[in-house]
């Protein structure tokens, strides 16, 4: 990747992890970064756009936002849905349609994408923290367990405990039980991971499921969770180069093609 070759870049704050990516002229991401999103936004994208000019990403490039924080960036020309964001983003990745799972910190999003690159449908859960990272982070607290542990633990299980409620709170209540039951941890953790398949695929059926499948989000690195997932919507699961950047990638993607669209006043519109 040549950082000096870029073109445009896009910024998606999300609410647990903020990604900065940046393209070259045919769209190829050259540049990016991800951090823990911290409370004081604005300094963090400053600090994000010093640290990209002095890895050699060009001063003065258009830059386009999404995420939760992407109207508390003045640098942005524009601020951007995250659904539209990241449909541009796996539709440049596949090459073609299908359908994007991410699950984020906070938030789970299916969006069927179509051949074009256009939103065909979405379903979105951002009023739970069922089937979010939010769950995981939860759940492994309570079993004393370290986050990036528990695909390794579910996957070793030799058996799975049943979670019935994929409400965090109710589970907390279950692994309490469990553990008080004496059910081996690692069983536990598959059934948790398993609980989480069910409500986001359930998510997904409901937006209608169309091949191939394509993982983003900081939860798609949990290789147990993709297992599970695919088991649950009998679909081979692909996990993009960093599962994280889809929606900075799609902003980018977007902030190139505003470079191509007539001065303001001819024919043409913003990209969406």
């Amino acid at each position: 990747m040549n950082p000096s070759s870029a073109r445009a870049l896009g910024i998606d704050i999300g609410s647990t992890t903020t990604k900065l990516c940046a393209v070259d002229g045919h769209g190829r991401r050259v540049w990016h970064a991800i951090e823990a999103t911290e409370p004081r936004i604005q300094d963090q994208v400053r600090r994000l756009l010093q640290r990209a000019r002095g890895d050699g990403v060009p001063a003065g490039l258009d830059l386009l936002a999404t995420g939760y924080g992407r109207k508390l960036v003045p640098e942005a020309r524009a601020a951007l849905t995250e659904i539209g964001c990241h449909a541009r983003g796996v539709h440049r990745e596949l090459g073609h349609g299908g359908t994007l799972i991410d699950i984020g910190g906070q938030d789970t999003k299916v969006i069927a994408v179509g051949d074009e690159g256009k939103v065909q449908n979405f379903a979105m859960n951002d009023k739970c923290a069922a089937g979010t990272g939010r769950f995981l982070e939860v759940t492994a607290a309570r079993l004393q367990v370290p986050l990036d542990e528990m695909a390794r633990l579910a996957l070793a299980a030799p058996e799975e405990v049943s979670i019935s409620s994929t409400c965090t709170v109710f589970a907390e209540s279950e692994i309490v039980s469990l553990i008080a039951r004496g059910a081996e941890v690692a069983a536990i953790v598959r059934g948790l991971l398993r609980a989480l398949a069910r409500r986001v695929g359930a998510l997904a059926r409901s937006a209608g499921v169309r091949p191939p499948l394509l993982l983003s989000g900081g939860v798609a690195r949990n290789e147990a969770v993709r297992r599970l997932l695919s088991e649950e919507l009998a679909l081979p699961a692909t996990l993009p180069a960093e599962p994280q950047l889809m929606g900075a990638y799609g902003a980018a993607l977007a902030a190139l093609e505003l470079q191509s669209q007539p001065p303001a006043g001819q024919s043409g519109g913003s990209p969406s």
